[in-house]
């Protein structure tokens, strides 16, 4: 079986005293289809920098990294053949940039960029792996702040 690894942000920022995540209507999904932004690691790349770079291309926005919030694990059919799939997610925050301003380019991937409310990401992410990175990014934010 093949294996792929990626990796992805949970980029979030505070507004209006409310945490938002960055999400992405991946090009092709129905309107409402949300994922968190994430691509394959270039060779030599670290997990964290892919993480770093997969989010400033799909959401315009450049980010820090704040730490590693886990791995999701699935096996997926690609054109009959089996892969194993790990993808790293981090916990970002912005530094600049303006959600949804794209690279050139990046509008085939990515048809739409958008803040969600963070404590509604678990139920409006559409996979389930990314439901518990925001799960897990909560968290995260809920110690840093007890």
């Amino acid at each position: 079986m093949r294996r792929e690894l990626s990796a992805g942000g949970v980029l979030v920022r505070r507004m209006r005293g409310r945490a938002y995540v960055a999400a992405v209507r991946p090009q092709g999904k129905a309107p409402g289809t949300w994922a968190l932004p994430k691509g394959l690691i270039d060779a030599g790349e670290e997990p964290a920098a892919t993480a770093v770079r997969e989010t400033a291309e799909e959401t315009g926005v450049e980010a820090g990294l704040v730490r590693k919030l886990g791995d999701v694990r699935y096996v997926y059919t690609w054109q009959g053949e089996r892969v194993f799939k790990i993808v790293s997610f981090y916990l970002l925050r912005p530094l600049r940039g303006r959600l949804g301003e794209l690279p050139p380019g990046m509008e085939v991937e990515v048809a739409e960029a958008r803040w969600l409310p963070l404590e509604d990401a678990p139920r409006l992410l559409a996979y389930r792996g990314e439901r518990e990175m925001a799960k897990r990014a909560l968290a995260a934010l809920e110690e840093r702040q007890g």
